[in-house]
């Protein structure tokens, strides 16, 4: 079956077969799971997430996919900050925008949330999912936040580049002892 663009819908989890569905496609791109190779042309994602953990999260904001048809083929997770120590592997980044500044504030005195994860699945990467899923991020929550943010691992280039062509910028990098990191914002100001 060959993806189409124009039947993908951009909407947020409505069930638990979304969840459940959400929850497949991440374990199919666990930077443990993919090649090297895989990982460095078509990007990776990192943190694992259970379905109360995810479920959860959609109760508190609703979490944004992208279907064909039935099937969920990409997704863009909201992390509020109230769900920084529910991921122990987030926690260090959400502690450093107490410290990060932004336009001569902290990061933290912002209205933001962090981009939990981003993943659209194989057969509809280059097909514009990416964008869409940001679209509708800023459709729904534009009015709400002043930015969302998140951290890109280095070496992760065609997130890096991805998320700089939907308007995201560097604010800060940092390195720890898993990666070379940098911490990126879109400003909806």
């Amino acid at each position: 079956m060959t993806a189409d663009s124009a039947h993908i819908i951009f909407t947020t989890i409505a069930s638990d077969e979304d969840i459940r569905q959400v929850l497949a496609l991440q374990q199919a791109n666990l930077s443990t799971r993919v090649s090297a190779d895989v990982a460095q042309s078509q990007g990776f994602v990192t943190v694992q997430h259970d379905f109360d953990l995810l479920k959860a999260m959609n109760e508190a904001i609703p979490q944004v996919i992208a279907k064909d048809g039935d099937q969920v083929v990409g997704y863009a997770l909201v992390m509020l900050p109230s769900f920084q120590d529910l991921i122990p592997v987030l926690k260090p980044m959400f502690l450093m925008f107490e410290n990060i500044d932004y336009k001569e504030k902290r990061v933290v005195d912002y209205q933001y949330y962090v981009m939990g994860q981003v993943c659209v699945g194989e057969g509809y990467r280059g097909m514009g999912v990416f964008d869409g899923l940001y679209q509708k991020h800023k459709e729904l929550y534009s009015h709400r936040f002043d930015f969302v943010a998140t951290e890109i691992a280095s070496r992760n280039t065609r997130s890096i580049r991805a998320h700089q062509r939907v308007g995201f910028q560097t604010i800060h990098t940092f390195e720890d002892e898993t990666d070379h990191w940098e911490i990126v914002v879109w400003d909806w100001a």
